[in-house]
């Protein structure tokens, strides 16, 4: 497996691997790590669909990203995802993705032109004073010192910001700041995650700075995550053949460690490659990584009649491990009833599975660093459905839109600052399901605090039901306190949801923690999704998840043809430039309060650079 850029390779097809008709695959989780890993199989590896088995402990298909209606108990959205045009795994894998609705177009297709016609961008982003604009006016508000610590994080090397949590760069300069609250409100980063995460991050997102204030970097799918990623990839698969297994949970993989060294896989030593190479000369990425052989020789599962049952496995059996889980042990509630509080980690779940799988060999990763502390790595949301046309006009009065056009309406999370439990909601596209009535929208609201009381149902947000959040979101936008509990009961069916482990990936974490998505010495199997390192993309994206599943099976499977390296912004000083700008809310370097010397020196290195290009383009940028 190597990585590559530019479009040479990226519209290439790649010839048939030599053996694969004779291999088979066995893939646990269907999450968008799982779906990808078997799609690839599928169209670039050309697996015979019959031999690729994939084994889910749900009754449906798509881990965490979601979207139903159950009966009795009405529409649920447990998160939503929110896409880049720098994605380069995904839309690779789309554009050979039917669309449900119309099969002579791709999944990329309709999405194209979706967010073409429809361009994403928010007229409200955060709230104050039960509905009244923040007044943020798109401004950042860093201070001279706040911006320096950013820069500062950003500059220091990643080894050295292993196992440290984000106060340990930021004080309250960055914390109380507007730039803060849109960060950690869109990421759902707590001041206690991970310092190298949040470098990740902005490092990765570099180019989509100047965006962050209106979600204009942002682009949607035209339906909840479900219906329009997972179905059509499911279709795409079953069309295949492939074979699905529901309702069976995979309790262990067994592995064979010794016997020799295990394969070699050589790289290109260009693009993303070289980059690694460089990183690696400094620091090991997994220092628990032996060239010791490493073979994948049973699989332990339970079926869904209960029945517990071992597959054998020979080398030429691939089996491609979605370690973890965000969404693990989810309780939900519905109008009457809060959700309940259950993280005891049990057989048959991601969790214990990688525990078990981890004892075998240090190179398979840690799972305690994330799933440990439960009460650091959850946080709640609700789906409000409203029912007529009472509720609306309170939606439109704060996002300026009419929310039944089919257009976008809030453009993103709207953020209510002085929230208690830090509420943020969003009405994506309506209608958000297929069978969703005209007449009714569905809202995504979530809290980062739930612990805390609200501020006008007095109890924490673990406690109260659905009904009890739906007040608490009707109050926060400015509804009269006189209609509330009227609109909450009668007009709207609001859903919560618990997630423990929502944020795990985001606990503090070192070079080793997740095991590489093939480990040195894997003969025959891959781990997947946001729990499998992968080097330089960022965790919590439907990116890293593909990402993983086409680097898994591209490996495995000898696919000779290049993985799009990560979208290399942060290497481009165009993108540097525009993003110090963007931070600083337009102010050029030139003007933060420096002392004599310090200006003396800065005016003397500018006006040597005035002559050159470097001096046109700082001044392109607005940097002086």
């Amino acid at each position: 497996m190597y990585y590559s850029s530019g479009n040479y390779e990226a519209f290439a097809r790649p010839k048939k691997p030599t053996g694969i008709d004779h291999k088979s695959a066995h893939i646990i989780g269907t999450g968008l790590a799982a779906l990808s890993a078997a799609c690839y199989l599928v169209r670039d590896a050309r697996m015979p669909g019959e031999n690729i088995h994939i084994y889910e402990k749900d009754p449906v298909p798509g881990g965490a990203c979601d979207g139903l209606n159950i009966p009795g108990t009405g529409y649920v959205m447990r998160g939503g995802r929110e896409m880049d045009n720098h994605f380069e795994v995904m839309w690779d894998l789309f554009r050979s993705i039917p669309s449900i609705e119309n099969p002579d177009v791709s999944v990329l297709d309709e999405y194209y032109w979706l967010n073409k016609e429809d361009p994403n961008y928010s007229l409200c982003r955060a709230t104050k004073d039960r509905g009244r604009d923040a007044g943020t006016e798109g401004k950042f508000g860093l201070s001279d010192k706040a911006s320096m610590q950013i820069m500062k994080l950003f500059f220091t090397p990643d080894e050295d910001l292993y196992d440290k949590p984000i106060t340990d760069f930021f004080d309250d300069e960055v914390l109380n700041s507007n730039f803060w609250m849109y960060w950690r409100t869109m990421f759902a980063f707590e001041n206690w995650h991970s310092a190298l995460e949040m470098k990740l991050y902005i490092k990765r997102f570099i180019h989509h700075i100047g965006g962050l204030p209106d979600f204009s970097a942002l682009r949607f799918t035209r339906y909840n995550q479900y219906e329009s990623m997972i179905l059509p990839m499911v279709e795409y698969l079953k069309k295949a053949g492939v074979d699905f297994h529901y309702n069976t949970k995979v309790e262990n993989v067994e592995f064979e460690i010794g016997g020799g060294v295990g394969p070699k896989r050589a790289v290109t030593g260009t693009g993303q490659d070289t980059i690694q190479k460089i990183q690696q000369a400094q620091f090991a990425r997994n220092p628990y990584s032996s060239p010791t052989r490493k073979t994948a020789k049973r699989i332990v599962l339970t079926e869904a009649d209960g029945t517990m049952r071992a597959v054998d496995l020979t080398e030429d059996d691939f089996v491609f491990i979605t370690n973890g889980g965000c969404v693990e042990n989810s309780t939900m509630g519905s109008q009457t009833e809060p959700a309940g509080w259950n993280p005891d980690i049990k057989p048959g779940g991601g969790w214990d599975m990688w525990r078990r799988i981890a004892k075998q060999d240090p190179s398979f990763g840690h799972p305690d660093t994330f799933c440990s502390d439960p009460q650091a790595t959850k946080w709640m949301s609700a789906t409000v459905t409203t029912l007529d046309g009472e509720i609306p006009p309170y939606i439109q009065k704060i996002c300026k839109r009419d929310p039944f056009t089919g257009h976008v309406v809030t453009g993103g999370i709207v953020t209510c600052t002085d929230s208690n439990w830090l509420m943020s909601w969003t009405l994506n596209r309506q209608q958000q399901f297929r069978d969703q009535p005209k007449n009714e929208l569905c809202v995504w609201v979530y809290g980062l605090f739930p612990d805390k009381p609200g501020n006008y149902v007095k109890k924490p947000m673990t406690e109260c039901t659905g009904e009890e959040i739906c007040e608490e979101w009707l109050w926060q936008m400015g509804v009269p306190e006189d209609r509330i509990h009227e609109l909450a009961h009668d007009h709207a069916n609001t859903v919560p949801v618990m997630m423990p482990y929502i944020t795990a990936f985001f606990m503090p974490r070192a070079a080793g923690d997740r095991p590489d998505v093939v480990p040195d010495g894997a003969v025959n199997f891959a781990f997947l999704g946001q729990f499998a390192e992968t080097p330089r993309d960022t965790i919590f994206t439907t990116e890293y998840s593909m990402r993983t599943g086409m680097e898994a099976v591209y490996t495995l499977a000898g696919v000779d043809r290049g993985v799009p390296e990560v979208w290399g912004s942060v290497y481009d000083v165009r993108n540097l430039l525009n993003a110090t700008v963007k931070l600083r809310d337009g102010a050029p370097v030139t003007d933060m309060k420096l002392n004599f010397v310090e200006k003396a020196v800065l005016a003397k290195v500018l006006k040597k650079l005035d002559a050159t290009d470097i001096g046109k383009l700082l001044r392109e940028y607005g940097v002086i």
